[in-house]
């Protein structure tokens, strides 16, 4: 065994999103969000499960904070429902949601947890899909007023801020192959979208460094395609079709945010899906502010190929590439059925160091679902979680190598706190490191959570 110790300055807490553990979606003034009406459309989540109630956290958010502040968490990202602070995306801001909000933060203080505020996780107000959605420029002028009335309020509070969480999912997952909600399947609308996220970031950060507390940080959480080589692709088909999705999954944000262009490839390559004329002269420089650091979201890497042409061509993610196929790469897995591969998050953080040497990073969001089993003793209810915990230490081990290797590494936030509805695997799947008893809402920590406590604690990692 060896022990690896994490600097003092390294920060380890956990992460949530609004849809996925507030409940509440009719209190407090809250209007309806795309979530809300994709989750009660038929067909569209696993056994017709939606957020209405999700974990409660809206009701129960002191006593969350109470298990967070049990486990020492150092900090905790959560996301603000838009449809909480503007029932309609657009006016002035709902009091009562501004209100839940400084509670929430004044109980993270309060606690000695550092809160890291997400603007957006995907719950756009429906009101403003109603009148186009992404695809609009509109959406992005809105949310930058949006931004701005949130870090009024909460400015002098809330000192870490990100604007977008996973904006390729919002994207491509919502509108290009309907996946997500609000369910479109329209490979230009999901170019458009993407370019208007990118809008609304370049938009909002000057508003949040207008309003916020001079020392706070800005940031962008983005998940990105680490792929593998396929032993059976031919090296220089597998190079093309890696590029392919580097453009599209990762250089879409990336290159505009932190090099303040569209690369021409990508253009090239969606040429045949759009014209891009929803991108205007100034738009670019517009998105390209100065970040304080990346948020980088991990999960596994995929293998990809080129699939033989056949029949139509198929509307779904990777505008402009029907032909990518995505393959499954060797196990284990986890019940997400994705495969485990810690060394590729050690990758993906060097390179991005190398690309973006300027540029921190922290990992906002890692994790895996298992499927967990509660057993009883003696009126003590357990969850041995091995493999969550095994998964844990790997990935924390890679994220420790990266640092020795001279990443600028600011943090860790495990996901998921709470297990909570996992967007259209419904409540399917569970993340959290502590258990939610969806019925009786009884929370447990799972011995993955008292693994992260004893992390924190001693700032040791003991590895094979």
């Amino acid at each position: 065994m060896a022990t690896l110790r994490f600097p003092s300055s390294f920060v380890i807490g956990s992460a949530t999103a609004s849809y996925q553990i507030e409940g509440g979606v009719h209190e407090g003034g809250r209007g309806p969000s795309i979530w809300d009406t994709f989750s009660h459309t038929p067909g569209r989540v696993e056994n017709g499960d939606t957020g209405d109630v999700a974990d409660d956290h809206y009701h129960r958010w002191q006593d969350d904070l109470d298990l967070m502040s049990e486990l020492g968490l150092q900090a905790y990202r959560f996301s603000i429902a838009w449809p909480r602070i503007q029932p309609t995306g657009a006016g002035a801001p709902n009091q009562t949601g501004l209100d839940f909000y400084r509670g929430l933060v004044d109980g993270l203080l309060a606690r000695g947890i550092a809160p890291v505020a997400t603007l957006y996780h995907w719950d756009l107000p429906q009101a403003l899909e109603d009148a186009g959605g992404w695809p609009e420029r509109d959406t992005a002028l809105r949310f930058a007023e949006y931004a701005a009335h949130v870090v009024e309020a909460l400015g002098d509070r809330v000192h870490t801020w990100t604007t977008f969480n996973e904006p390729w999912c919002a994207a491509f997952l919502g509108y290009g192959n309907g996946m997500h909600a609000p369910g479109r399947a329209d490979g230009a609308a999901a170019l458009a979208a993407a370019h208007h996220m990118n809008l609304a970031h370049g938009l909002a950060v000057p508003e949040i460094r207008r309003l916020a507390d001079p020392s706070a940080q800005v940031s962008i959480t983005l998940n990105l395609h680490p792929t593998r080589e396929l032993p059976s692709t031919p090296a220089d088909e597998s190079a093309e079709a890696r590029r392919r999705v580097s453009a599209v999954g990762d250089r879409i944000f990336l290159s505009p945010l932190l090099r303040g262009h569209y690369d021409a490839d990508l253009l090239d390559d969606t040429s045949g899906v759009t014209d891009w004329s929803f991108l205007h002269a100034g738009d670019e420089q517009l998105i390209h502010q100065p970040i304080d650091f990346l948020g980088v979201n991990y999960y596994s890497t995929s293998g990809v190929r080129f699939a033989a042409a056949s029949g139509p061509e198929r509307v779904g993610a990777w505008p402009g590439d029907p032909a990518l196929e995505f393959v499954r790469l060797p196990g284990p897995y986890t019940d997400m059925g994705w495969n485990i591969d810690p060394g590729a998050l050690e990758e993906l953080l060097v390179s991005l160091h190398d690309q973006y040497p300027d540029v921190p990073l922290m990992i906002t969001e890692n994790g895996a679902a298992f499927p967990d089993v509660v057993e009883r003793a003696d009126g003590v209810a357990r969850v041995e979680d091995s493999d969550r915990v095994d998964y844990l230490r790997a990935h924390f081990a890679a994220a420790h190598r990266a640092i020795e290797r001279g990443v600028d590494l600011r943090g860790y936030l495990v996901w998921s706190f709470l297990d909570n509805f996992e967007w259209s695997f419904g409540f399917s799947k569970r993340f959290g490191i502590v258990r939610v008893d969806y019925d009786s809402q009884e929370r447990i920590v799972k011995d993955s959570g008292r693994f992260v406590q004893r992390l924190i604690e001693t700032r040791t990692l003991d590895v094979d």
